[in-house]
C-alpha cells in the first residue's frame, strides 16, 4: 500500500491520539480546582498558590528538551511507555501528600514525566501517520489534547459540585492515566533504521534553533492561557458570582475547538498553515480582550467561543510550522521546542498572574494576558512569518 493510499485514521494513530486525550484529560481534570484545593485545605494565599502550581510547569519545561533528545536517540516506544508509567504513578502522590510542602514537591516532580510524555507521544503520532497526510494528521492529533483541555475542567467542576470531594478527583485522574498507559502499550511501531555514526551533541539536539521566533510567539500565547485557565474559577466566583458556570465555560471552549479543527483541516491539508496560524491568533486575542473588558455572562461565554476557535486554528498550525523547520531526525526536538514554549508561557502566566491578582486584582492579571498576547501577534507578523517562509524545509 502506498503512502498516498494509506488511511489517516489507522489503528496506531487512533490509539496514540486516544492515549494523548487521556493523559491531558487526567492533567486538566485537576488544573482548575487545584487553586481552590490549596486554599481550602492549606489556607494558601494567591501568590503562594501560583508559586506551588508553577513548579509542575517549570519541571516539565526542563524535562522536555532532554526528552526530545531521548526520543530522537533511543527506541521511541520504550521511552513512551516509561514516561507514561511515571506520569500515571505520580497521581497517587496527591492522595498521600498531607502538607503543603509535600504537595508542592509531588506536584513539581510530576511535571518531569508529563513533559517527557507529551513529547514522546506526539513524536510517535507523527511516526505512525502516512507522510502524505502528516500535516492534516497533526491537526487532528492536536484536537485530542485540545478537547481534553476543554472537557477536563468541565468534568472536574461538575464532578466536584456533585461529590464535593477533592480526593475523588485525584482518584479519577489516577485511573484515567492508567487507562491511557494501557492504550499506549498496545501501539506497535516499526523499528527505525539505525543512523550510521554519532551525531555530535549540540544545542540543536535539545532546542530547534531555527524555530526560535515561533518559540517566543508561543510563549506569549501560553502566558495568556496560563492566566485564564488557572484563575478563571476564582475570578468568576469573586467577580460575577459564577460557580458552576465555569464548567460551562470550558464546555463552550471545547465546542469552539472542535468547530475550528473541522473547518481548519481542509486548509491544513492544502498546506495553508500560515493562514490558519494568523487567523487563530487574531481570534484568540479578541476572545481574551472580551473576557476582561466585558465582565458579565455575555463576555464570559463569548470569550470561551472565541478562544476555543482561535486556539483550535493556531495550535496545529504552529506545530506544523515548527516541524517544517526541522530535519526528519529532529522531529522530537521540534515537538519538544513548541511544547517547552507553551510550558514557559503557562508557567509565567501562573506565577505573574498570582502576583498581579494578589497585589492589583484579577482584572490586572487578565489584562496582562491581553497585552502579552498582542505583543506575540505583533512580533509574529513583523518577524516570524517571513523567517518561516525563508527557512522551511517542506
Amino acid at each position: 500500500m502506498t503512502q498516498t493510499s494509506e488511511k489517516l485514521w489507522n489503528a496506531n494513530f487512533i490509539k496514540v491520539s486516544a492515549a494523548n486525550f487521556l493523559l491531558f484529560f487526567a492533567f486538566y481534570l485537576l488544573m482548575p480546582l487545584l487553586p481552590l484545593y490549596l486554599h481550602d485545605t492549606f489556607g494558601s494565599t494567591k501568590d503562594v498558590i501560583g508559586a506551588v502550581l508553577s513548579g509542575y510547569v517549570v519541571a516539565a519545561l526542563i524535562a522536555r528538551p532532554f526528552s526530545g533528545y531521548l526520543v530522537d536517540t533511543f527506541p521511541r516506544r520504550q521511552v513512551l511507555l516509561i514516561c507514561y508509567f511515571f506520569f500515571f504513578i505520580f497521581f497517587a502522590g496527591y492522595l498521600a501528600a498531607g502538607t503543603l510542602l509535600l504537595f508542592g514537591i509531588v506536584r513539581t516532580l510530576h511535571g518531569v514525566p508529563f513533559g517527557a510524555l507529551t513529547v514522546s507521544n506526539s513524536t510517535v503520532a507523527i511516526d505512525v501517520l502516512p507522510s502524505s497526510r502528516r500535516t492534516e494528521g497533526i491537526g487532528y492529533y492536536g484536537l485530542s489534547n485540545n478537547l481534553a483541555m476543554a472537557t477536563g475542567p468541565t468534568v472536574a467542576i461538575y464532578l466536584f459540585n456533585w461529590v464535593g470531594s477533592y480526593e475523588v478527583l485525584f482518584w479519577a485522574a489516577f485511573i484515567i492515566a492508567g487507562i491511557g498507559l494501557w492504550v499506549d502499550a498496545t501501539v506497535k511501531l516499526k523499528p527505525r533504521p539505525k543512523v550510521e555514526g554519532k551525531r555530535p551533541v549540540s544545542l540543536d539536539r535539545f532546542f530547534l534553533v531555527a524555530g526560535t521566533l515561533l518559540f517566543l510567539n508561543m510563549v506569549a500565547f501560553g502566558y495568556s492561557y496560563g492566566v485564564l485557565s488557572t484563575y478563571l474559577a476564582i475570578y468568576a466566583k469573586d467577580t460575577m458570582g459564577v460557580t458552576s458556570g465555569t464548567g460551562t465555560f470550558f464546555l463552550i471552549l471545547a465546542v469552539g475547538l472542535m468547530l475550528s479543527r473541522l473547518q481548519g483541516a481542509s486548509a491544513l491539508r492544502k498546506g495553508r498553515v500560515v493562514h490558519n496560524a494568523s487567523m487563530g491568533m487574531l481570534i484568540s486575542l479578541v476572545g481574551y480582550t472580551l473576557f476582561v473588558a466585558m465582565p458579565n455572562l455575555w463576555g464570559f461565554y463569548g470569550a470561551a467561543v472565541l478562544i476555543g476557535l482561535g486556539n483550535g486554528h493556531m495550535w496545529p498550525a504552529f506545530q506544523n510550522m515548527m516541524i517544517n523547520l526541522a530535519t526528519h531526525d529532529q522531529r522530537g526536538t521540534a515537538n519538544s521546542t513548541i511544547l517547552v514554549a507553551w510550558d514557559v508561557g503557562i508557567g509565567l502566566g501562573v506565577i505573574l498572574g498570582g502576583v498581579f491578582s494578589e497585589h492589583l486584582g484579577y482584572a490586572s492579571a487578565f489584562w496582562s494576558g491581553v497585552a502579552v498576547n498582542a505583543i506575540g501577534i505583533a512580533s509574529y507578523f513583523a518577524f516570524s512569518r517571513s523567517h518561516y517562509y525563508r527557512h522551511k524545509l517542506r
